[in-house]
């Protein structure tokens, strides 16, 4: 199936989750992982299943003022 992550076309397979995006995008670090604009906590991500067209942000902290 095809997603979006960060507006970037990616092919997962049937069946995946959150936390299967965030391993082929090789997010690093401190972010944040949003599906279709709603937030998933992290303790989640294995549990939030995808699908065909949906659309994921993962996002890092911004500091500064």
């Amino acid at each position: 199936m095809r997603v979006l992550i960060n507006h970037q076309p990616h092919d997962l397979p049937e069946g995946a989750t959150l936390a299967d995006a965030v391993q082929v995008f090789q997010a690093s670090g401190p972010f944040a992982a949003a599906v279709n604009l709603h937030f998933v906590p992290r303790a989640q991500y294995g549990q939030t299943a995808l699908a065909e067209g949906d659309q994921i942000e993962i996002i890092a902290p911004v500091t500064g003022g």
